[in-house]
């Protein structure tokens, strides 16, 4: 029997790919050997390219499943073979894959700011996994202030634009349009906007981008609007309000869009609002009721409008354009994590709120059981869902926030 020696001496374990791990000459030379000696280099390379995605399965259903994978997954995940490096390494290619096989994923993105610093930053929020991604940094000004950015999604396109905004010490307006685009994963500088403009309203209908109102130098508030053809990237004037008006809040509904000043205390006189129609390019004024009890920020779910009251106690309400009245959501308090400022954005039938140190809450927004289906003034009943977030967003506040598919 032969012999062999133990010694007490351990060798230091080390990770797979570590930078402290060398190859012994005799290891070396056993497996350059181990090749055959016949083969180029430009067949291995090409060897390496022709092996299957995973063993076992085609192509394209492999593909189809690595395009599944969670983004906080790639980097571990690209380290397999070639080709998953191929595909993992790079966003933009990963994401064109997902659109390529139609694939859409609900993605949150939060504007948001430090409060001490004030620096401007993106986070996003995957909503299937409940995981926070960043991307690259906007070009925009320096000591610029978020809350005058005007946003809007364009989800057809997984682009989303980020127009005007203003310079905080010298309270000037910005002419300003960026455009992110998901699928590239880069900030791309449009034509500007015809006027500068900050804290105004927009939306969009049948793919086109309208604004309206807002500040202008000196704080003037303006009354001309104007829409931007995200295809042919032209902006071009549209009916002015009648009014000159700053906006706190806006909404679409029906392909109309609706524009409120908001209710700011101490309540000295009623909010005005304005409602535009893109088929006939005139604005009519917003009915009394709608625009009084328009109180805080707004979704849209089921063509219905459900507002968030920044003063009765974060409330959810619904429009009822019928009787021109707002009805109360039955269901629990939101968590009391959310505290103001705060945005608001809807996935479906879900409203998604972002509090203060980028808590967010979701809600699920259902119809009363005994609600005729066809009613407009049927009854709503929402629950909450608290998602958590990471420590070092404590210090961030949210100034927008908008929902992407990729």
């Amino acid at each position: 029997m032969r012999r062999v020696r133990v010694s007490s001496h351990q060798s230091p374990v080390h990770k797979l790919g570590d930078s402290q791990m060398k190859l012994t000459p005799k290891f070396r030379l056993a497996t350059t050997s181990a090749l055959p000696s016949s083969m180029p280099a430009s067949d291995l390379e090409q060897a390496s390219w022709e092996t299957p995605l995973i063993p076992g399965l085609p192509d394209d259903a492999a593909l189809n499943c690595l395009l599944r994978l969670p983004v906080e997954t790639h980097e571990a995940c690209r380290l397999v073979c070639r080709r998953w490096h191929h595909l993992l390494a790079d966003k933009a290619r990963f994401f064109m894959q997902r659109k390529v096989m139609g694939f859409r994923s609900p993605l949150l993105f939060t504007l948001a700011f430090h409060r001490c610093t004030g620096k401007i930053q993106w986070k996003v929020l995957d909503l299937n996994y409940l995981t926070w991604h960043t991307i690259p940094a906007m070009p925009c000004r320096d000591r610029a202030c978020p809350r005058g950015f005007g946003c809007v999604a364009i989800p057809s396109d997984g682009t989303l634009l980020v127009c005007g905004g203003l310079v905080s010490d010298m309270d000037c307006p910005l002419h300003l349009v960026l455009k992110y685009d998901v699928y590239k994963n880069r900030w791309t500088v449009m034509t500007r906007m015809l006027a500068a403009r900050s804290f105004f309203a927009g939306g969009v209908i049948d793919g086109r981008v309208y604004v309206a109102g807002g500040y202008s130098t000196d704080q003037f508030e303006l009354n001309s609007a104007e829409v931007l053809d995200p295809v042919k990237g032209v902006w071009q004037p549209v009916a002015s309000m009648g009014m000159n008006m700053a906006s706190s809040d806006s909404a679409v509904i029906s392909g109309r869009l609706y524009v409120t000043e908001g209710c700011a205390w101490p309540f000295f006189s009623s909010p005005r609002g304005q409602v535009y129609d893109p088929k006939i390019d005139r604005w009519e004024v917003m009915p009394v009721g709608m625009r009084e009890g328009w109180t805080g920020l707004s979704v849209v779910i089921d063509k219905h409008l459900f507002v968030i009251s920044e003063y009765e106690r974060m409330k959810v309400k619904v429009y009822d354009p019928e009787t021109d009245s707002w009805d109360s959501v039955k269901g629990p308090p939101m968590p009391e994590r959310i505290m103001k400022p705060f945005s608001v954005s809807c996935l479906e039938n879900k409203i998604v709120v972002v509090g203060r140190g980028l808590h967010v809450a979701i809600g699920h927004v259902k119809k009363q059981p005994g609600s005729h289906p066809d009613s407009r003034s049927s009854s709503y009943l929402i629950q909450w869902q608290d998602v958590d977030v990471p420590r070092e967003f404590g210090d961030l506040t949210p100034s927008n926030s908008q929902i992407l598919y990729a």
